[in-house]
């Protein structure tokens, strides 16, 4: 599998930031990613319809993240082409991909638009089946709310691909600035549901604090017990809790 870093800025961005090697990288994976679907598209396409299966080699090479950012780029510099659905658009419209007017349309995909939609659907469609958590299984607004004792969920962009499952994406928020709304710290110190670790993670890493009626089965004892493990821990005064 092609393991370079998807750089997620401009390549004058790179420039300022002395990352220019990143970029260059990165910019070359998106040009075989590019290829790559359309090679793909080409051998699944049999005239008529387009084979569920086309996703596969491409998935498999550049994995999700860098398919979905080659797609997105596409459809956002093809945005006036009717032939792209209104859904597949608006999947497009939520990823940003960094104006760079100089390389992103080096990475179009060049296949028939209508056919080209059809793979964004199968690519969407994989997306979903890995049943992932998202911002739809989360309360209210993020910005305004205090993490500190909630279960939160991690967003699958700052996970490596063989770990986008949901068992990954819970973590019980335990301390840290950045479990304040407005603080100016960013540091949020969690326990994963699954194995008890605790590390240090940034408020941007969240999606949100997750609904109660979607904690699955199997995190509800682990919440518990590090939830009573904190009272036990709490510090007292004169024989009262303190929290």
């Amino acid at each position: 599998m092609n393991d370079t870093y998807l750089y997620p800025y401009s390549a004058a961005d790179a420039r300022e930031r002395n990352e220019l090697p990143l970029w260059r990288e990165s910019h070359k994976a998106n040009i075989a990613c590019r290829n790559a679907i359309e090679n793909s598209i080409r051998q699944n396409f049999d005239g008529m319809h387009l084979h569920a299966d086309c996703l596969k080699t491409v998935l498999d090479e550049y994995g999700y993240k860098r398919t979905a950012w080659v797609l997105a780029n596409t459809l956002h510099e093809l945005k006036w082409d009717g032939r792209f659905s209104y859904a597949n658009k608006q999947w497009a419209e939520k990823m940003h991909i960094p104006t760079d007017l100089n390389h992103n349309s080096d990475f179009v995909v060049r296949s028939h638009p209508a056919v080209l939609d059809g793979f964004v659907s199968f690519y969407r469609k994989a997306v979903q089946a890995l049943n992932l958590f998202g911002a739809e299984h989360c309360v209210g607004d993020r910005a305004e709310q205090d993490y500190t004792g909630k279960v939160l969920v991690l967003s699958p962009d700052v996970l490596r691909e063989q770990y986008w499952g949901q068992e990954y994406q819970l973590l019980y928020a335990k301390s840290g600035f950045g479990c304040k709304p407005h603080s100016s710290g960013r540091a949020v110190f969690a326990t994963s549901l699954m194995d008890g670790e605790t590390a240090r993670w940034n408020r941007e890493d969240f999606v949100g604090i997750l609904k109660d009626e979607f904690l699955p089965e199997w995190a509800k004892p682990k919440l518990a017990e590090l939830q009573a493990q904190e009272q036990t821990d709490a510090p007292t005064m004169g024989g009262m809790k303190i929290k």
